[in-house]
């Protein structure tokens, strides 16, 4: 059977869930290969995946890092990194692909770009916005995550507080 030995667990140092092998001794942010949406879901620790209340969160609650860029038609283009974005908003965007491209679907990646280059304050915790359910989000954002597989990250979305890319966490 291709799910043997495999099951989820909980990141301490990241706060996402991650698939190990013990019989391989292997472990993976991605989906192992070949698993099925089904088999992953009949995993031991498959609850980590949910956001239910053994993930840390309520149910219908999703939680996310994402990494801001502002420009100069944000709601409010000013961050802890720069007192008066000045920038265009095609050239946030253009940052966010140089962002995308060198994350290249690593979670450790994201936090560390994050952290240093998110123009939001949860920069200092690698762009995590903690779990939230519908409406606590602008809508843009909120749609985007609940769209997510966990583990997923978006493509550039666009909100009144600037560009994104969002990593689904829970």
């Amino acid at each position: 059977m291709a799910d043997q030995g495999w099951e989820i667990r909980m990141s301490n140092s990241r706060g996402v869930p991650y698939f190990y092998n013990a019989q391989k001794n292997l472990s993976c942010w991605d989906r192992p290969d070949g698993l099925t949406d089904e088999q992953i879901r009949a995993l031991p620790g498959a609850e980590y995946l949910t956001g239910g209340a053994a993930s840390g969160g309520a149910p219908g609650q999703v939680r996310a890092s994402h990494l801001l860029v502002k420009h100069s038609g944000s709601r409010r283009p000013s961050s802890w990194r720069e007192a008066n974005i000045t920038r265009s908003k095609d050239e946030a965007v253009e940052i966010l692909r140089g962002y995308q491209s060198e994350i290249s679907g690593s979670a450790e990646k994201f936090a560390e770009l994050a952290g240093k280059y998110s123009d939001c304050n949860s920069a200092r915790n690698g762009g995590d916005l903690g779990w939230f359910g519908h409406g606590q989000m602008q809508k843009p954002f909120e749609d985007a995550t609940f769209a997510l597989p966990v583990g997923g990250m978006s493509d550039v979305i666009s909100t009144d507080s600037g560009v994104h890319l969002i990593l689904r966490t829970g």
